[in-house]
C-alpha cells in the first residue's frame, strides 16, 4: 500500500492596515463595525494562522478626550481577540488633518522581518496602497507569497500587479462578520460590537486623516 504525504497547511500572517480598512468599508459598505476573530478566520481559509497584526496611530489624547476614549475601548476590544496584535504608530498634525506617521514602515518592516525569521509561509496584506508594493516584492524575493486583500476600487494598480494573489472585498463579503450581526449569538459579543464600533467611529470626530508623506 502506497503511503501518500500531505503537505502541512501553509502558515498564514496577516497584517491589516487599520485607516485603509475602516476608510474602505465606510465608502464601500456605509459601517465599519467588523468582528476581528471573525475577519481573520475568513481570510486564513484552510491555513494554519500565526497571528494577525492590526496597525494604527494612537488619538490624541488632549485634542480630542473622548475619540482617545472611544479609541481605547475599540483597542481593549482588539487586545480580546486571540492571536491579534495592536500596533500603534504616531500623527503629525497639518491644519486640522492628522497624517499618519511611521505605520507604513511598521508594516513593511514587520513583513520583512517575520519572513527572513520564517515565521509564515503566506503573508495577506489588508490594504490597497500602493505605498507597499516595494516591501511586497522584497518579501516575494524571499520566498514567501504575499496575498493583497482590499476592495477593488480602493486597489491601486501597483499593488495588485505585484502581488501573488488578491483576496477581492465586496459588501457581501462582510455580510456574516459585521459584530452587530453576531452579538446575539456570541456571548459578551454585545459589549464588544458596541466597543468597536465607537472606536472606529472615534476617527470621525473631528479627526482626519491623511497618509504619511515622504518629506517628513
Amino acid at each position: 500500500m502506497t503511503n501518500q504525504h500531505r503537505q502541512p497547511p501553509s502558515r498564514l500572517a496577516i497584517f491589516i492596515d487599520g485607516s485603509n480598512l475602516y476608510h474602505s468599508l465606510e465608502e464601500n459598505c456605509g459601517r465599519f463595525d467588523v468582528d476581528f476573530r471573525a475577519f481573520a478566520q475568513k481570510l486564513s481559509r484552510d491555513r494554519t494562522l500565526l497571528r494577525v497584526y492590526y496597525y494604527n496611530v494612537l488619538r490624541d489624547q488632549n485634542r480630542n478626550p473622548q475619540a482617545y476614549q472611544d479609541q481605547q475601548k475599540f483597542l481593549t476590544a482588539l487586545d480580546n481577540t486571540p492571536y491579534l496584535e495592536v500596533r500603534l504608530g504616531r500623527s503629525k498634525m497639518r491644519g486640522d488633518t492628522a497624517v499618519e506617521k511611521g505605520v507604513d514602515i511598521m508594516i513593511s518592516t514587520d513583513m520583512l522581518r517575520l519572513a527572513w525569521e520564517d515565521r509564515y509561509d503566506v503573508a495577506t496584506l489588508v490594504s490597497g496602497d500602493g505605498d507597499f508594493a516595494y516591501a511586497v516584492q522584497a518579501v516575494k524575493d524571499t520566498g514567501k507569497q504575499v496575498i493583497v486583500a482590499a476592495f477593488t476600487s480602493n486597489l491601486s494598480p501597483e499593488l495588485s500587479s505585484v502581488a501573488d494573489d488578491r483576496e477581492v472585498f465586496t459588501p457581501d463579503y462582510f455580510t456574516d462578520i459585521w459584530s452587530r450581526r453576531r452579538q446575539n449569538s456570541q456571548d459578551g459579543a454585545s459589549q464588544q460590537a458596541e466597543e468597536q464600533t465607537q472606536g472606529a467611529r472615534s476617527g470621525k470626530r473631528g479627526w482626519r486623516f491623511g497618509r504619511r508623506r515622504n518629506d517628513d
